[in-house]
C-alpha cells in the first residue's frame, strides 16, 4: 500500500458523478366531469340566460378572455344568433399586461386584442374557468382602457370557487367544487381537438 504524502488531502471522486434531475411528473387526470354534449348544453343555456337577462341581443357585445374564453365568446355569439336571427358582435381580449402576478410568473407572449367598440354597450365578458377572480379583475382593467360600457356581465363555463376577490359570475355553465391542489382544464375543439372538462391532480 502506497503511503499518502503528508500534508495532502484525499480527494473524493463521489461528486464528479452527474446528479440525475428529478423526474418530471405530469398532473394526473383525476376525473372527466363534462363531455362534449355537456359543454354544448351549458353553452346553449348560457346563451338563453344572456338573452333573458338583457331582453334580447340589442346592444350586446361579447368579449372573450384569451385563449379559451375567446373561443367560448364566439360560440355564444353564434348560439345567440341562431336564437335571435342576428348574432351580437364578439371580440378577443388579452389581459397579459394587466395581470398582478407578472413579477412571479414572468411575462408571457402577448396575443392580439381584437375588440369592437364598447362605449354604450352591454359587455358580456366570457372566460372558461372562474377561480380566484384575478384574471377577471385584469380583464376589467383592460376594458376600462378601451371604453365605457353601460355595464359588464360575466359568463363562465366553470366556476370552481376559491375566490380571492369579490367577483361573481352572472352566468355559469357548471359550479364545480374543487380542492386548491387540483386544476380544472377546459378542452375546446378549436384549441384542443375535443370538448370537455377535466380535473387534474397536481403532483
Amino acid at each position: 500500500m502506497r503511503p499518502r504524502t503528508p500534508g495532502t488531502a484525499a480527494v473524493s471522486t463521489a461528486s464528479s458523478s452527474p446528479v440525475a434531475p428529478a423526474p418530471f411528473t405530469a398532473p394526473r387526470v383525476k376525473a372527466r366531469v363534462m363531455e362534449a354534449e355537456d359543454v354544448r348544453r351549458a353553452q346553449t343555456r348560457i346563451a338563453h340566460e344572456i338573452l333573458e337577462r338583457n331582453r334580447g341581443s340589442s346592444g350586446l357585445t361579447l368579449i372573450g378572455i384569451r385563449t379559451r374564453g375567446a373561443v367560448l365568446a364566439r360560440r355564444l355569439a353564434s348560439a345567440i344568433g341562431q336564437i335571435e336571427g342576428t348574432a351580437p358582435e364578439a371580440g378577443d381580449l388579452d389581459v397579459t399586461l394587466y395581470r398582478d402576478d407578472l413579477s412571479s410568473r414572468g411575462l408571457r407572449p402577448v396575443e392580439a386584442t381584437e375588440v369592437p367598440g364598447v362605449d354604450g354597450r352591454v359587455v358580456v365578458l366570457v372566460d372558461d374557468v372562474l377561480y380566484t377572480g384575478r384574471t377577471v379583475r385584469a380583464a376589467l382593467n383592460a376594458l376600462n382602457d378601451l371604453g365605457r360600457p353601460v355595464c359588464v356581465q360575466l359568463a363562465v363555463l366553470v366556476d370552481r370557487g376559491h375566490r380571492e376577490l369579490p367577483i361573481r359570475a352572472d352566468f355559469v355553465g357548471r359550479n364545480l367544487p374543487t380542492s386548491s391542489r387540483e386544476d380544472v382544464r377546459v378542452l375546446l375543439a378549436e384549441v384542443d381537438g375535443t370538448d370537455g372538462v377535466e380535473i387534474h391532480e397536481r403532483a
